[in-house]
Parts: structure tokens; C-alpha cells; sequence
């Protein structure tokens, strides 16, 4: 078998909440990201560059989705999920006084032995944040 073509990256990642709404609130009002998407089953917002947060609503989307382009299939999630923003080591400390300030509490910091550090924190579905800055993975500089 021969290798498989290349991968450019992750264009979305998702995390499943209970009121969008409140999730709105948080991900646009608290983090800064701004809402390209805004649907009964889910919201997307822009991450950075190519990269797409969807936040779905869950018990919505378990079931196929007809669209006029095609089918999209079911998924879900139970319980907590976790992903990680990437911010520049400068950004460490703003972050953690941001979050301070808006009353969101850093749950664990934790410093990699590559040297990267990671702050976590949980949005309000108890779903668990991290900032990632560099170098985290051999990959990420």
C-alpha cells in the first residue's frame, strides 16, 4: 500500500452544549470569536485563519441531515469534550489575567516537557478549554 496523500490540517473541531445561546455568550463574548454561522443545530464560529469551531447543540444533531448538496451524517457526543486554542507564549500571562477579570477560573496550568505550557479552563456546558502555547508537539513551534 502506498502512503496516503498529504493532510493540510484540521479545518473544524466541535463541542456539543446544551443552549447555544449561552455558548453564543461565551465563545463570542468571553473568547472573541466571531459567529459566521448561526443555525437551530449548530453555530460556527471563525478560530483563526481556516480554522472553524462548530458548536453544536446537542441532542440536534444524532440524526442525518438532508441538504441540497448532499447528506450530512449524524454524530454526537455525551458528556465533556476538550480542544485547545493556540496562542503565542507571549499571550500566557495576558490570558491568564483576562480570564481572571472575567471571572472564568484556570482549573490547571501545566508546563510540557518540550516546554510549551498549556492553561485550561471550562466553558459553561463543563466542557474543557485549553490555551496551548509553543512548543507543546514536535510539531507545534
Amino acid at each position: 500500500m502506498s502512503a496516503p496523500p498529504p493532510i493540510g490540517g484540521i479545518l473544524e473541531t466541535s463541542v456539543y452544549v446544551e443552549d447555544l445561546e449561552r455558548a453564543h455568550a461565551f465563545y463570542n463574548g468571553v473568547l472573541g470569536l466571531k459567529r459566521m454561522v448561526e443555525g437551530e443545530r449548530l453555530f460556527a464560529y471563525d478560530a483563526a485563519p481556516g480554522e472553524t469551531l462548530l458548536v453544536f447543540r446537542r441532542g440536534f444533531t444524532a440524526e442525518d441531515i438532508a441538504t441540497p448538496g448532499g447528506v450530512v451524517p449524524g454524530h454526537h457526543s455525551e458528556g465533556p469534550s476538550h480542544f485547545a486554542f493556540k496562542i503565542a507564549g507571549r499571550d500566557l500571562q495576558p490570558w491568564r489575567d483576562y480570564l481572571a477579570a472575567a471571572s472564568i477560573d484556570i482549573i490547571s496550568e501545566v508546563v510540557w516537557p518540550a516546554g510549551g505550557t498549556s492553561l485550561y479552563f471550562r466553558d459553561p456546558d463543563n466542557n474543557v478549554l485549553e490555551l496551548a502555547a509553543p512548543p507543546l508537539w514536535p510539531n507545534y513551534v
